[in-house]
């Protein structure tokens, strides 16, 4: 086990206020575990701007606890089951975007896909429905200010862009309840992603099992090429 090393996640970095965003923190203990698929399991949600500690306990795993040593969040290294859909055309994941904005939309701040954003502090991922398939869909570039100082998008970056239209898709065609929560996220990364690149986002119900919701989300080239996938657990709140 390596010593702890303690970060505070950025005010910014946020899904619900306050809340540190799960594909961020997925990302980050994605990195530190060094396995090529990782399950990532939110155990108590993370408040931005509080200190924390990332450790690595065995090879392959890693954790965030609390300074009083309360797991938060842990990463295992796992297996994806799941079948990628083939991605949408570049034109329809542009035209989806189009569509996203050009209708009535809450503005947040949110990490993922808040419009009140400024380009480099979130991902502006804006998915709608895909016409005639029960599917969400973005075009995504992403911008230079999320990128590592080779151009390269860090893993908690990617994690992240893994993460919102899971949830979005689930609003969408499960009819997910709000205040749902990312309980699990299991990914993998196939090829580096750059800043300044095309980017095709896709996301599609799995299942849903009572109050939790199975959703998985691609990222593919601008011509369809894979380069990472994900299934995640959503749950909505208990009721009453």
């Amino acid at each position: 086990m390596t010593q702890a090393e303690a970060l505070t996640i950025p005010a910014h970095i946020h899904g619900y206020p306050e809340v540190a965003f799960g594909g961020y923190l997925a990302g980050l203990l994605a990195a530190h575990s060094g396995a090529d698929t990782v399950r990532v399991d939110f155990r108590r949600a993370v408040t931005v701007g509080t200190p924390i500690l990332l450790s690595t306990p065995a090879p392959g795993h890693a954790a965030l606890t609390a300074t009083d040593d309360t797991l938060l969040v842990e990463a295992t290294p796992s297996a994806l089951t799941v079948d990628p859909r083939p991605a949408p055309s570049w034109a329809a994941a542009k035209s989806a975007v189009e569509v996203a904005l050009s209708g009535p939309r809450t503005v947040t701040d949110c990490y993922g896909c808040g419009l009140a954003c400024e380009p480099g502090r979130g991902l502006r991922l804006f998915p709608s429905e895909l016409p005639g398939e029960q599917m969400m869909t973005a075009a995504w570039t992403p911008d230079a200010g999320l990128a590592d100082e080779t151009g390269e998008l860090p893993p908690e970056v990617v994690w992240s862009a893994l993460d919102c239209p899971g949830g979005r898709a689930a609003f969408v065609f499960s009819k997910m309840n709000s205040g749902a929560f990312t309980a699990a996220l299991t990914a993998t990364r196939f090829r580096p992603m750059y800043a300044g690149a095309d980017y095709i986002s896709h996301a599609w119900i799995i299942g849903r099992e009572g109050r939790k919701h199975t959703v998985g989300v691609a990222l593919s080239t601008a011509d369809g090429e894979l380069c990472a996938l994900s299934e995640a657990l959503w749950i909505e709140p208990r009721r009453g």
